[in-house]
Order: structure tokens, then sequence, then C-alpha cells
């Protein structure tokens, strides 16, 4: 048994997959574009993961662009029949790095071709469409014309599964109508609340959520409470923010990136960590703090 294994495991799909998994963003260059710093320590760090246990690898051929999806080929192919490789469309990368809706029916079938052909696969596990009306969190807005593109190119035998990215409860529930929705992606963490309900409903549903940005992202959370829980349990905040989010509902999948083999060590330990009642409750008690 691997350490991750005491994360338990969750169904996404038709597969059952270890609640700890990774997420390669961050094996690209500064601000996801461009080339990796340390191409060989992404390669490492992708082996390692694996090695270690992890059978879910979120990712995106716009991260680079091409770049992630061309470096987990490397380091992986032929891959695991164990292993899920989560993927997203609806955005491209300007020349300057900028985040660009890409909905257009040309577009997404060529990023589903683009990450068929950078990962080295013939159909793809699951993939998530980022819905873009806002870059920056959910938005509403019908997502009926990308998504019956995406459900045409299933319907092909190019996607398994389909999934949503930065979506609304709203816009959940609208996909469903097109086709199976099988996981949400959007912000979550300890003070970015806003999915509470999006997570208890998507429960009950038997739905995976997967948060990103456990520890706020581009803009790191500071918290004196995160630093005080952690430093009272001999671990890090991540490891902290990990094992909150593990405790948080039973759908929740993690993603945790890093280009650095030892905080990838840290992060898959997180899933050793058990968080006290009253480490959690004063977790909890951060959202309102936020608020």
């Amino acid at each position: 048994m691997s350490i991750i294994d005491q994360a338990g495991s969750f169904h996404l799909g038709d597969r059952n997959i270890k609640r700890l998994g990774y997420g390669a963003m961050q094996l690209a260059g500064p601000g996801v574009f461009g080339p990796s710093r340390d191409r060989g320590a992404a390669l490492a760090v992708l082996r390692e993961a694996v090695e270690s246990g992890v059978n879910h690898i979120d990712t995106s051929d716009f991260y680079g662009p091409h770049v992630t999806n061309q470096i987990i080929r490397e380091a992986l192919h032929p891959y695991r029949d164990d292993l899920v490789i989560v993927t997203k469309i609806g955005a491209r990368r300007g020349t300057d790095g900028s985040w660009i809706p890409a909905f257009s029916r040309e577009e997404l079938t060529q990023a589903v071709q683009d990450n068929l052909r950078n990962l080295g696969l013939d159909v793809l596990d699951v993939v998530n469409l980022r819905i873009m009306f806002d870059v920056h969190g959910p938005a509403e807005g019908s997502i009926e014309a990308p998504l019956t593109v995406l459900a045409d190119l299933q319907r092909q035998g190019l996607v398994r599964h389909v999934g949503l990215s930065n979506a609304t409860s709203r816009q959940v529930a609208e996909g469903r109508g097109i086709t199976d929705i099988v996981c949400v992606q959007n912000q979550y963490n300890l003070a970015h609340r806003a999915d509470d309900p999006l997570i208890n409903a998507l429960a009950r549903e038997g739905t995976a959520y997967v948060p990103f940005f456990p520890l706020g992202g581009f803009t790191p959370l500071q918290s004196s409470t995160l630093s005080k829980v952690a430093a009272h349990l001999s671990a890090t905040p991540m490891q902290v923010a990990l094992a909150w989010l593990l405790h948080r509902a039973p759908n929740i999948l993690l993603i945790p990136g890093t280009s650095s083999l030892g905080h990838l060590r840290e992060n898959l330990a997180a899933a050793s960590l058990v968080l006290p009642d009253e480490a959690i409750e004063e977790l909890n008690r951060m959202a309102d703090i936020a608020a």
C-alpha cells in the first residue's frame, strides 16, 4: 500500500481513482507560459508521482502551450493501464501569455486533436470544458454551444467523459441536459469557499469535485491560523490545506501541482495527515474571517 492510499478513492467516470492526484500546470514556464525551467526535474516529478501511486494527472494543452502534455508523454508514455489523464479545452494563449476564450467549433475540435497528439493518445479519458465568461472565476452564461461540440467529439469516440471547469451550479445543470458531467473543477480552498453548496450537491449525486489552488494559486493564502495549525501538527501549510480538503467531502479529488520533488513528497504525505477536531473547527472558521 502506498501512502496516498490512505486518502481513499472515488470514481471519475467509469474509473476508480485515488483521491490524491497531481496537477501538471507548474511544469510549464513562469505564468504557465513557455518551456519548463528544468525539463529534467519535470520528468522526474512525473515519474515519481506515478511510482508513488498517483493515477490521476490533470493537464491541458494550453499550459505552455503544449509544454506540459509533451513532458507528460516523454515521462510516462506508454501509460500505465490505471492512469487517468484529465485535460481541458476552451481557452488558448496569446503571444503575450494572456488567456483567451476559444469556444468555436473549430477551436474546440483543434484543442482535442492537439491534446491527443501531444499526449500520444487515441482517446482522452476526461475533457473538462473551461468556461471563460470570466477568466478569474465562474460567471453565468449559456454553455450549450461549446458543450454540444464537446459532446459531438465524445460521440465520435475521441473523448470518453466530459467535465466542467470554472462552472456555476446553473451551468452544471444545463450541461447535464446535454451530456453526462462526471466532474466539476473550480477554485476552492480554506478561505475561498463559495462552492460549498455545489460541493454538497455533487457529493449527494456522486459526482467528483476537483478543487484547484488549494493555497490560493498565483496569490498565495497568508494565514496565521493555517500556519499555527501546521506548526502544531509538525506539518506544512500545504499539507494541512490538502488534508482539510480531503476531510471536507468524500467526492473531492486533489490535484496539487509542483515542479519540485521535495514538494511532491510533502504533498503526497498529506494523505496520512489526521486533523484533530479542534484543528478542523479552527480551519473552518477561516472562511468567516476571509468573508
